[in-house]
């Protein structure tokens, strides 16, 4: 099993005004210290977009690089995607990474509303989709989608209309889908083949259940702590771990349990803690 780190674990994340912004250095350093030995890029900007620069500042830890989050506005005629894809795999290209996660960005700040799709607007995403992913291949970078609480594909009904449209794979967000209603074993039942990666969360659906009805929004369950260490929430770890090795998944399992932080974390402790139950959880379903 290759398991990696994801800075959102750490409250490193793209919304404006998500809470304290921790370093780099710290980061990538704690997940150095448990035992990783990968990592997802995290937001745009938060790293060096340099590609060297980005480079450096992964391998100084002797962290392999997975790929990156990557928000494109796909559902808008008026707008391509593909320049800033190309963009983004230029810098693979010199920095590394495999992966390029992609979230259909619905235009908007944050992610506690969005707008509706017409059909013009699905046309024109599950073309895109398909044109990244063909984009990305010729560069040798698997392209997935990240299906996400905020963005153009968040219920599961949207998540099963791409992929039975578009040739894109998909990023298994285990607490991303369960918020957008999915019974996640049942959709890896489904569409082991086209996972990609994972996104490995674990849930408290009793406050991931308030979300479709409009109980809470994302930063209030966020808040609230609707995602917790792996095996101290209500996902099904086991049966997701061996329906996809009896499918051939040879991907990353990416740590992520998003949190916000009010402040830098002391010294010898905070986000670390979490990330080293999740990674010895995950570790332990692998033998």
């Amino acid at each position: 099993m290759k398991i990696a780190g994801a800075p959102i674990s750490w409250g490193v994340c793209e919304v404006p005004n998500w809470g304290y912004q921790m370093s780099p250095d710290r980061v990538l350093q704690e997940m150095k210290e448990i035992g990783l030995t990968a990592t997802e890029f995290g937001p745009q900007g938060w790293l060096p977009t340099e590609p060297t620069a980005r480079a450096e500042a992964v391998s100084k830890f002797g962290l392999k690089p997975v790929g990156s989050f990557f928000l494109a506005v796909m559902h808008d005629p008026e707008v391509d995607p593909i320049p800033a894809v190309e963009d983004e795999l230029k810098a693979f290209e010199v920095a590394g990474g495999e992966f390029l996660v992609l979230a259909a960005d619905s235009g908007r700040d944050g992610y506690d509303d969005r707008p509706e799709l017409d059909e013009q607007g699905w046309d024109t995403l599950f073309a895109n989709l398909s044109r990244i992913t063909e984009v990305a291949a010729a560069k040798g970078v698997t392209a997935v989608l990240h299906p996400h609480w905020g963005t153009m594909v968040q219920n599961v009904d949207e998540v099963e209309r791409v992929l039975d449209n578009s040739t894109v794979g998909l990023c298994l967000d285990t607490g991303h889908l369960t918020a957008g209603g999915a019974d996640v074993v049942a959709l890896v039942k489904k569409y082991a083949d086209r996972v990609g990666i994972v996104h490995a969360k674990d849930v408290r659906k009793d406050l991931a259940e308030k979300l479709l009805p409009g109980e809470l929004n994302w930063s209030e369950a966020i808040k609230s702590g609707v995602f917790t260490p792996i095996g101290e929430g209500d996902i099904d770890f086991p049966t997701i771990v061996k329906l996809l090795d009896e499918a051939g998944f040879d991907g990353y399992w990416v740590l992520e349990q998003d949190i916000m932080l009010d402040e830098e974390p002391p010294a010898d402790g905070g986000p670390v803690s979490n990330a080293e139950k999740s990674f010895k959880a995950l570790q332990a379903l692998a033998n």
